[in-house]
């Protein structure tokens, strides 16, 4: 019977070495200054662009660079705190990455790393690859409050998009920090059922079909950074002409969201004529807030089920229309715009249309049937368009600032005609504005032919018509310009 001796074992195993120390920072374009981590370069400075592997962390947390000369390793001596969880993964997982860094006097600050094939030869999916997406998705979070690592998982993945299992769970390894608690909590359980061979297949197709919706979202927190007031005046004044008060009243907004740096309670709910340029408000401000924009049109909406979507137990469930805005804008933080308002409690369906916004109006989360996950909203930011008052709920109507649209005076739509619309089209047919004149009787026959109508889409249909025909002229008769009279314009718009 063998007889084997202990005597001569360690008594404990070497210890894994940590060599670095981390530091927090919000910086979302690394650069040499602003590293995402410093290597050790007192024994060997390291080219610009280096190739190698991060070793395995459990032994030591160091670089292992392929040099023409051999391998020599480097220790990490600082990292970005948002990037630990990443650096385990990498060490763990093996992943042959380049380096693209300068040499300092604190080390080599390393400010991008690029996955890449054996021998140093770039992956094909390197360009957009699955490390370039956490590598994003973590240079746009916050630094974590303390410098702990998630639950991590021994899997690795190089997935080019969050739709396998393999790179869900290398996401969440990586930079599950990122997501919200709840989502967070959510995506496991949804991991488990995914896996598991106890549930139907369906069932794992849904649970991993709602992991990839809720994973390519990028949830952000809901910090707004100041926001020039003199900027939002200027694109206010570039998009709108008049509506002094609805400016002022955006304006309002802007300085509330610098005090505060968060949204307002309420959103803006614009009322008036069709064609007075509601829609461009809301694409105004969205612009101003720097923010992704999504529509919701509630006239073709008739049953609450497009909006909250349908349970996972139908095969052909999907998630609603909502959850599908986030996943279009592709993060948390948008400009909601839901046109025709007044349309919302005309459904016809199953369930009333506006009860569903009334939940995500209210700012405290918005539940999606499919994803089964409270959803955060403090990020969004609701602009409401209708054009009559009195079909509007009063639950509806409380949550919203409400301002009211007038239409256009005769003298008004001859400025916006004169210039913004016809300057607008003649710049899209690359025309000059000297080759299309028209007369101050000439534009009073365009206003009084349209006095009748509410808004400005038929002066711009006007526009167009004009335009063309002096195109036309222009290129047929080979004359230098075409001036218009009334009696020209009457004759041409009747």
């Amino acid at each position: 019977m063998p007889v084997f001796d202990f005597s001569g074992a360690s008594a404990s195993k070497a210890e894994a070495k940590c060599t670095y120390t981390t530091f927090q920072s919000n910086n979302t374009t690394p650069s040499a200054d602003q590293p995402i981590m410093v290597l050790d370069n007192k024994e060997r400075h390291w080219k610009h662009h280096s190739c190698g592997v991060f070793t395995n962390p459990v032994n030591r947390t160091a670089f292992e660079f392929k040099e023409e000369d051999g391998t020599f390793t480097a220790d990490v001596l600082k990292i970005d705190s948002r990037f630990t969880s990443l650096l385990k993964w990498l060490g763990d997982s093996r992943i042959n990455v380049r380096l693209s860094g300068a040499n300092t006097e604190d080390g080599y600050a390393v400010y991008r790393i690029r996955e890449t094939a054996f021998g140093g030869g770039t992956k094909l999916s390197a360009e957009d690859g699955f490390l370039q997406f956490m590598i994003e998705r973590l240079l746009e979070s916050n630094a974590p409050a303390e410098a702990e690592e998630d639950e991590t998982q021994e899997e690795t993945g190089d997935e080019m998009k969050l739709t396998s299992l393999q790179s869900i769970t290398d996401f969440m390894t990586c930079a599950g920090k990122t997501l919200p608690d709840n989502i967070r909590l959510w995506t496991r359980r949804n991991l488990a059922v995914a896996r598991s061979s106890e549930v139907s297949q369906e069932e794992r197709h849904h649970a991993q079909r709602a992991l990839s919706i809720m994973l390519n979202i990028q949830w952000k927190n809901n910090y707004f950074e100041a926001i020039d007031p003199v900027e939002a005046r200027r694109i206010l004044d570039e998009e709108l002409y008049g509506m002094e008060r609805v400016k002022q009243r955006i304006i309002e907004t802007i300085i509330q969201i610098n005090r505060t740096h968060t949204l307002p309670a309420y959103g803006l709910l614009l009322i008036g004529p069709a064609g007075t340029g509601k829609s461009q408000i809301a694409y105004a401000v969205a612009r101003i807030l720097k923010l992704p924009w999504t529509t919701l049109d509630m006239s073709s909406i008739n049953d609450s089920k497009q909006l909250t979507g349908s349970p996972r137990i139908y095969a052909n469930a999907k998630p609603g229309i909502i959850m599908d805005a986030f996943s279009m804008a592709g993060a948390s933080n948008l400009v909601f715009i839901i046109n025709e308002l007044d349309k919302a409690n005309s459904g016809h369906g199953n369930g009333n249309p506006a009860d569903v916004l009334l939940t995500l109006l209210d700012n405290l989360g918005f539940t999606d049937n499919y994803m089964e996950c409270m959803i955060p909203t403090g990020g969004v930011y609701p602009i409401a368009t209708a054009n009559d008052r009195d079909q509007i709920s009063a639950p509806l109507m409380s949550r919203f600032a409400v301002i009211d649209i007038p239409d256009y005076t005769a003298e008004e739509k001859k400025v916006i005609f004169s210039r913004f619309s016809l300057p607008k089209v003649l710049k899209r047919m690359h025309m000059e504005e000297g080759e299309c004149i028209i007369t101050d009787d000439a534009l009073d026959a365009i206003v009084a032919r349209y006095s009748n109508t509410t808004g400005i889409r038929d002066l711009e249909q006007a526009a167009e018509h004009i335009a063309a025909n002096a195109l036309y002229q222009i290129e047929v008769n080979h004359v230098d310009k075409v001036e218009y009279t009334r009696e020209m314009v009457e004759e041409l718009l009747k």
